[in-house]
Order: structure tokens, then C-alpha cells, then sequence
């Protein structure tokens, strides 16, 4: 019987990880971290190591933000493309951030230390 319960927990945890329920959500913007965000027509998503959670986020930051310098003023826009500059369990936090925290790209950046 144990062997049964095992997979019973198992297809239970593929469910929650497929998105086996619909979930209600008032409107897109509630999905987004920065829901006004406006990407520049011309923009193009830089050549940037993601972090992975195991080195020093101070300089995965340093990085982004030399990288990101021309889009220094849009702080939106840096706010939404610092996502894809993660992957691994940092995607994940980032997708958890609470938009009601995450005012400003020093929001984001002491969230993001304090976070790794």
C-alpha cells in the first residue's frame, strides 16, 4: 500500500506543478511585477549570465546595471528585464515578488541581497 501512496503523492504534486486548477485573476496586470512597463521599440535583450543563486549577487548586479546602463532613467523597464536574467530558484522569487513591495529598482536590488 505504501507504493500506491507514493504515487498518489506523486501525480498530486505533478497536478499543483502542471497547473491542474484554473485560477482566477482579476486582469493581466495582476500577474505583472511592473504592469505599465514601456519597452523601447529599438530594445534588445542584452548577452548577460543569468544567476543561478550560487555566486555573488552583488556582482550579478554590478553586471546587470553596467549592462543596462542606457536604460538607467527607465527604471520600469529595468525592474521587468531583471527577470530574464535569472533562472533556476531566482525566477522563481523573482515571479513571487510582490508588486506592492517593488516600487523602484532599490526595491528590487536590497530584495533581491537580502533574498541571496
Amino acid at each position: 500500500m505504501a507504493e500506491k501512496e507514493k504515487l498518489d503523492h506523486i501525480e498530486e504534486r505533478l497536478r499543483v506543478v502542471e497547473g491542474g486548477g484554473d485560477y482566477a485573476f482579476p486582469d493581466m496586470e495582476d500577474l505583472c511585477l511592473v504592469p505599465d512597463v514601456v519597452i523601447p521599440p529599438k530594445f534588445k535583450v542584452l548577452d548577460i549570465d543569468r544567476y543561478k543563486g550560487t555566486t555573488c549577487p552583488k556582482n550579478h548586479l554590478k553586471m546587470y546595471c553596467r549592462k543596462m546602463g542606457a536604460y538607467a532613467k527607465n527604471e520600469k523597464l529595468l525592474i521587468h528585464f531583471f527577470q530574464k536574467y535569472l533562472t533556476g530558484a531566482a525566477v522563481t522569487w523573482y515571479t513571487n515578488l510582490e508588486p506592492s513591495r517593488v516600487h523602484s529598482c532599490k526595491d528590487l536590488m536590497v530584495a533581491f541581497i537580502r533574498q541571496y
